[in-house]
């Protein structure tokens, strides 16, 4: 879409944010399912060796060719990614205090209507919030693979509603019971046994769901690569040792960030900045005001709805060159 803006170089320039985005992410999933293995093993493995395997399951599951066929395992993960954090929203609610807490004495958890942190402390904690809600790029890639496109907005409106209320009433009890003393990732924050609990059920949500994200970026280069040729739609030797060959190569790339910056934290709010702001805000009121750039000169309420669509675009800059 950003074709129409810059041409062959905003078209270019999109398909490598977006490459960047997925293996952000696929890196923040894999610190994440490897303090899973972490915290379901008692024996000193290496996280190295821990991260290593999430990385082989998680190219493993982003290998399946096609949507549909990822369609039942997907449901799959999202039952088990449910079903855990639910466990664990249960959890922190029943347990005295949060694992991260001072386990004698009174301890304060710290809620405050309004807080006062540092610029970076800020601004990491808003990337991480924004981050969990503007995935809204990666739904484009499942409408090429729809039997009736025409449902797709139907189906972003559902998926939409249904995340939004999850992550709402999940994180408002979190707070509630734990405040600052919120582990990351989460989990840890309902003791040791229900980490073990907790992780255990969603390991398999926490692989497919980081399969899917590399899934988007492999398609992507996969399809750019053989646009032109025979072998995209064919099962010849070239097709799958392309789409194999990316996989591994996305893969390697992830692990390789998520061992260098092996902060959750710090990978999501990367993300967000050099990504999901551009995607979310910048990129989509730069392509209405182009659409409607007539009401630049239009009536009052035309160029107050223009305004409103640069304060947009400039709250986008604004948490793009602050995030990063």
């Amino acid at each position: 879409m950003m074709g129409h803006l810059w041409g062959q170089t905003g078209r270019e320039l999109v398909g490598v944010m977006i490459s960047i985005a997925q293996i952000l992410v696929s890196a923040a999933g894999i610190v994440t399912t490897a303090t899973a293995f972490n915290a379901l093993s008692d024996h000193s493995a290496c996280t190295v060796v821990f991260a290593l395997v999430s990385t082989i399951l998680i190219t493993l599951c982003s290998s399946v060719r096609t949507f549909s066929n990822l369609g039942w395992i997907t449901w799959f993960g999202f039952v088990t990614f449910f079903l855990s954090v639910f466990v664990f929203t249960v959890a922190v609610s029943q347990t005295g205090r949060p694992a991260a807490a001072p386990q004698t004495g009174d301890f304060d958890l710290g809620w405050a209507p309004i807080a006062y942190p540092n610029f970076v402390v800020g601004m990491i904690n808003a990337m991480n919030i924004f981050v969990s809600t503007c995935g809204s790029s990666m739904y484009l890639p499942v409408i090429s693979e729809m039997r009736r496109p025409q449902d797709y907005r139907k189906a972003c409106l559902l998926a939409g509603f249904i995340v939004g209320v999850m992550y709402l009433s999940f994180s408002l009890v979190m707070y509630r019971y734990c405040g600052i003393w919120l582990s990351v990732p989460a989990f840890g924050s309902a003791g040791p046994l229900f980490k073990k609990i907790a992780y255990g059920i969603a390991l398999p949500g926490l692989v497919i769901g980081v399969g899917i994200y590399q899934h988007v970026a492999a398609k992507y280069a996969f399809v750019r690569l053989l646009r032109n040729s025979k072998h995209l739609q064919s099962n010849s030797l070239t097709h799958w040792s392309t789409w194999i060959g990316i996989n591994v190569a996305l893969g390697a790339m992830a692990f390789i960030v998520a061992e260098a910056v092996p902060i959750l934290n710090y990978l999501l709010g990367l993300a967000a900045a050099l990504c999901f702001a551009p995607f979310s805000l910048i990129f989509p009121g730069l392509l209405w005001m182009h659409d409607f750039k007539k009401f630049r000169s239009g009536s009052m309420d035309q160029k107050l709805k223009y305004a409103l669509h640069m304060l947009v675009v400039l709250l986008g800059l604004y948490m793009a060159i602050g995030g990063m």
